[in-house]
């Protein structure tokens, strides 16, 4: 569960941060900028920890890890753990607002213009079918473990498609690069901001507005995902007594246009976390000084 990826790993006496890290490339980004940052400026050394999204509270609670620092929303576990057993504290906006919807290419939405809505699917149906999703349209979408409602949302919907999950990101993304390279229709379960509209513009298929409370019940949403600005959290011991680690989490917070350029290096690029982290603040000083302040 646990990748070292330290230059201190080695050092006798060295302070250690353990940040979880999920397996979207915005999240890979968070947290190679603050292991950069931690390590060079501050003298820590920082463990990483590959982690699902809800498994990584129950490893935040018990001090596992240290730090969240892009979470997409989750009631249940904050009630839990930040409200009722107080072993985790919010650490803040990260600065970027998150959002999960459904989206086909651009290229196909301009060939049908009357397809804009979750309404319009059941006529297209048979044009997004594929060999995984049999006689029905194939959503596309990412893993399991990601916060996803679209099964509920399709049988609810009454919607003529089946989910059919690549198993994580980059899957999917494989999957959606080759569709846009042939010019094929698909629809895919995506989120923004991302990098990757800046490769394959895609167009968002409107859902039923979401308004507060309809997703509560996992089984009977009907609704579309909400625009989440993303939260950092820490466990709550370290969070009073993490010192300049945890003051400097808590002030991390950087744009939309910051988290994505980092992440085109990764994804994009192929340039190591490690590498585009340490080309980000060597062109950014003016933004994360101020977190270390």
């Amino acid at each position: 569960m646990t990748k070292q990826a330290s230059p201190y790993a080695n050092a006798q006496g060295a302070r250690t941060v353990t940040l979880a890290v999920q397996s979207w490339v915005g999240s890979l980004a968070n947290v190679a900028v603050a292991q950069h940052l931690l390590e060079h400026e501050l003298g820590y050394r920082v463990d990483i920890v590959q982690v699902d999204e809800v498994p990584a509270w129950d490893a935040l609670s018990q001090g596992r890890v240290d730090a969240i620092l892009e979470d997409w929303g989750h009631p249940e576990q904050e009630q839990l753990y930040v409200e009722d057993k107080k072993t985790i504290a919010r650490g803040g906006d990260l600065g970027v607002t998150g959002h999960i919807g459904w989206f086909i290419p651009t290229y196909f939405a301009e060939q049908h213009p009357d397809l804009k809505s979750w309404k319009d699917l059941n006529r297209y149906a048979d044009r997004f079918r594929t060999a995984e999703s049999g006689g029905k349209g194939q959503l596309m979408d990412g893993s399991p473990a990601y916060l996803t409602h679209d099964k509920a949302l399709v049988k609810n919907l009454k919607l003529d498609f089946k989910v059919v999950f690549a198993g994580s990101e980059a899957a999917l993304l494989t999957q959606i690069k080759q569709f846009a390279k042939e010019k094929k229709p698909f629809l895919t379960y995506w989120n923004t901001p991302h990098w990757l509209f800046e490769k394959v513009p895609m167009t968002e298929v409107e859902l039923p507005p979401y308004e507060e409370g309809c997703d509560a019940d996992p089984a009977k949403v009907a609704c579309a995902y909400p625009h989440t600005p993303l939260q950092k959290y820490l466990n709550a011991d370290f969070a009073r007594d993490g010192g300049e680690a945890a003051d400097f989490l808590k002030k991390f917070a950087w744009s939309t246009e910051d988290q994505n350029e980092v992440s085109l290096m990764i994804a994009d690029q192929k340039l190591s976390p490690a590498e585009a982290a340490e080309k980000w603040v060597d062109g950014h000083e003016s933004t994360w000084k101020k977190w270390l302040s």
